[in-house]
């Protein structure tokens, strides 16, 4: 039997979710869901209907959308940011629904109606590193865009984004004044609660972010076992991933008191990894430790 022949074409694609959508659930999860199902329908759905943008999926706290134009992308998306923004004004600031947002242009397999490949892998690594309000895009969209289009970028420079081989140069839009009042100050919840931070790595050798990346997943993992500890989800935490930091504003953006920060470093057989627990809303140390070991003995690791 022939090979199947796939389906292949060029599109725009937006990604978006929920900044802090399981610090969202875990406060008012019927009242999330209900904010999130009413903003689809009343802002999402006809800006969609205006651009010729197409649902390709959804997700419980995100979609995924496919454009024809690169240009209809984008200047969605700010509209989208801007509505988000205006509905936001009259609510709580731990109640808010803000998206994160990214676009890519690229090639895309076709299977019935759901999209696959780079095209769409891209636009999600993109949502993933946008800042709460924000617009990430690619350099193939801001090419596409560019003199098309009444709006500023700020160049961030190639990026390695995880599982996709070849760096990508992105791009921010400048963040209005609808859009930067979109960002959230989330009250703290009543026990103790705790963000984990993507570690650095030290090692100069990009295989090695599996290995610092999982190592934090781990940790996330087994604070979250304690029932007594709220522990923001790898999702929300790792938007933060290649950015430099201020502690303070992590805090208020996933509405933590403490923020887990640290770094890998590897040479030949030996790890050593460095964690240090902050205060967020004072920048204080409340612990710092280093751990030492082999590869071999990575689970059993010793303090230094």
């Amino acid at each position: 039997m022939a090979e199947e022949r796939v389906q292949r074409r060029l599109a725009a694609i937006l990604a978006a979710d929920v900044v802090g959508y399981s610090r969202l659930m875990e406060r008012d999860e019927a009242g999330t869901l209900v904010a999130i199902k009413s903003r689809r329908k009343d802002i999402l759905q006809p800006l969609l209907a205006k651009h010729n943008g197409r649902i390709v999926k959804l997700m419980g706290d995100g979609v995924l959308v496919e454009f024809a134009s690169a240009v209809n992308a984008v200047q969605c998306a700010v509209e989208l940011q801007n509505a988000m923004a205006a509905a936001n004004a009259d609510v709580p600031q731990d109640s808010r629904i803000v998206l994160r947002v990214g676009i890519n242009l690229g090639d895309v397999m076709v299977d019935g109606g759901d999209l696959y490949g780079d095209g769409v892998n891209i636009a999600a690594r993109l949502e993933a590193l946008a800042d709460a309000g924000s617009i990430v895009v690619s350099r193939t969209v801001f090419n596409h865009v560019r003199g098309k289009v009444k709006l500023g970028f700020d160049d961030l420079g190639e990026q390695q984004l995880k599982n996709i081989a070849e760096r990508v140069r992105i791009y921010r839009l400048r963040p209005d004044r609808e859009a930067a009042m979109a960002r959230p100050a989330l009250a703290l919840p009543d026990k103790p609660s705790i963000a984990v931070l993507p570690f650095t790595n030290m090692s100069g050798d990009p295989e090695q972010e599996y290995f610092s990346d999982g190592m934090v997943e781990d940790i996330i993992a087994a604070l979250s076992r304690v029932r007594s500890f709220f522990v923001i989800a790898r999702n929300s935490s790792f938007t933060y991933k290649g950015k430099a930091v201020n502690v303070k504003q992590v805090g208020l953006e996933l509405g933590v008191r403490y923020v887990l920060e640290g770094s890998v470093r590897k040479a030949g057989n030996r790890v050593r990894i460095t964690g240090q627990l902050i205060e967020a809303e004072s920048g204080n140390h409340v612990w710092a430790d280093r751990f030492d070991g082999s590869l071999e003995d990575v689970f059993e690791l010793k303090m230094g």
